[in-house]
């Protein structure tokens, strides 16, 4: 049984680290018998009307899990690890929904909204109808961005994933077959829709975030040469969030 959990809000403006590592920290948590098949990053609609933290992003970790009655197991952790890594000033939220559950299909909807539209506590409580949606702290606003996380990544077309398998442990060059046997699919984004060769080369700077489109994980790349492409999106630096950050707000002034 797929399980979907998702986190927001975790973090302060001052803190350490965000949401996406509070959720990547979970896995060596999880009850016996769930098994993380990856976490998401997902972002949401950036505007002054929203309090957040730098870019409004929530996160979902994706679950295969034994069977149903490790459910309450899995909640109890998943509120254990909030307590434990959410910093002081955040507004944690927590979502943990089956793929079974009736209200995912309202959560689906719910997070795509929340990609353009303000929503509000009330509207997550009442799309989750029933699923676990609890809030940990401050003005428990996570419970938003936690809902819209677990919607977005059940949709199965939106975010990419900041954790599976072994992402972060990409060499700066890899074969497309090296990519596959992770589960990958490497996808041409170029006028010619060209497939990639196994035996072709991917420059990868060291920075695989494949993005999750039909369900699956897909690093999205573009030609350099005969034989050889371009993972399109690498890291990007904190000071360009910042930089757009500051222009809004002088902006709004």
């Amino acid at each position: 049984m797929r399980v979907f959990v998702g986190f927001d809000d975790t973090d302060a403006s001052d803190s350490e680290y965000g949401t996406g590592k509070v959720a990547r920290w979970f896995q060596p948590m999880l009850p016996e018998g769930c098994r993380c098949q990856g976490v998401v990053r997902q972002q949401l609609l950036v505007c002054d009307d929203i309090p957040y933290t730098s870019h409004n992003s929530a996160a979902c970790m994706v679950l295969e899990v034994a069977a149903p009655d490790l459910l309450a197991s899995l909640v109890e952790q998943a509120v254990r690890h909030i307590e434990a890594h959410a910093a002081d000033g955040s507004d944690p939220g927590l979502c943990v929904v089956a793929e079974d559950h009736a209200a995912l299909a309202d959560l689906v909807a719910f997070g795509r909204r929340c990609t353009h539209t303000v929503a509000s506590q009330a509207e997550a409580l009442h799309q989750a109808d029933g699923a676990h949606l609890s809030g940990h702290g401050g003005t428990n606003d996570g419970i938003i961005g936690a809902a819209a996380a677990v919607g977005l990544t059940a949709s199965g077309w939106s975010g990419r994933y900041i954790e599976l398998g072994d992402l972060r442990g990409a060499p700066e060059v890899m074969t497309v077959a090296d990519i596959q046997r992770q589960n990958i699919e490497v996808v041409a984004e170029d006028r010619d829709a060209q497939i990639p060769a196994p035996q072709d080369r991917v420059l990868t700077h060291r920075w695989l975030r494949p993005r999750l489109i039909g369900h699956r994980p897909v690093l999205l790349v573009q030609p350099k040469g005969d034989g050889v492409w371009e993972n399109i999106y690498c890291k990007r630096r904190k000071t360009e969030f910042n930089i757009k950050k500051q222009d809004r707000q002088q902006g709004a002034s």
